[in-house]
């Protein structure tokens, strides 16, 4: 009795050692986990210095936004002059984007891409409203192209064959469709400002893009859902224009 009491005092012991020995054995490497902790401290990094620049985007952007909104309460002839006045605030706006460029060009585009989306699809409009406003032969209604649009901001557009920073298609008729939105409030002030010919041009305009948006078979959902919205400022321009013709306030064009 006494050998089997040893026998059994004795097992326990050499099953708990080997145990302890099979566990020590199986711990993960802990340099894996030091590796992915500096992946994830070098992409916060990334991302703080990402937001920096787009703090500064978003303080120049309001601030042309702030010039251009001057022209839902001006007539048509101070504009020129109100986006001559936006010059130095866009010529900042355009460094800030080459230097953001410079670093997010560095790394996976579209791993980063919606963190800085909505602050270019800002410029892309104020750029493209104020070439609206007035164009380069000094009318009104001019539509900048993409390519217009990446040269004036000094990057490239609709990259396919690189992972560079670019403005999207995408980004480019969001853009679009925030100009249809602006241009049905800027239809309805303009009547208030006694200019009756402008939102007739703003109706023509707006029914060429939006029968341009028609011909388009968009894939990105929240891209389609805004332009299904098209349909209404349309609607909102046109009784603007019904209303002047009741009031016999529609201009006469030239010849007739």
């Amino acid at each position: 009795m006494s050998s089997d009491s040893s026998t059994m005092d004795v097992e326990p012991t050499t099953a708990g050692g080997g145990a302890a020995a099979v566990a020590a054995a199986s711990v993960v490497d802990p340099s894996i986990f030091e590796s992915v902790q500096k992946q994830i401290d070098e992409d916060t990094q990334l991302r703080d210095e990402l937001r920096g620049f787009l703090k500064t985007l978003d303080r120049q952007g309001r601030q042309i936004q702030s010039i251009l909104s001057r022209a839902h309460a001006v007539p048509a002839s101070a504009l020129p002059q109100l986006i001559q006045s936006t010059e130095p605030a866009f010529a900042e706006q355009k460094e800030t984007i080459r230097q953001l460029a410079e670093v997010a060009s560095r790394y996976p585009y579209y791993k980063y891409y919606g963190i800085w989306t909505r602050e270019v699809q800002n410029a892309v409009f104020s750029l493209i409203f104020a070439r609206w406003l007035v164009g380069a032969d000094g009318k009104q209604g001019q539509l900048l192209t993409i390519e217009e649009v990446g040269a004036a901001l000094g990057v490239p557009v609709n990259v396919k064959d690189r992972d560079v920073f670019h403005v999207t298609i995408e980004e480019y008729l969001q853009s679009l469709i925030t100009l249809i939105e602006e241009l049905a409030r800027l239809a309805v002030n303009s009547v208030t400002l006694g200019d009756y010919e402008r939102p007739m041009v703003i109706s023509r305009f707006v029914k060429d893009l939006h029968a341009a948006f028609q011909v388009l078979n968009l894939k990105n959902d929240t891209l389609r859902r805004r332009s299904d919205g098209i349909k209404y400022n349309v609607k909102r321009i046109e009784d603007v224009v019904y209303d002047l013709s009741l009031r016999n306030l529609v201009p006469k064009e030239p010849g007739k």
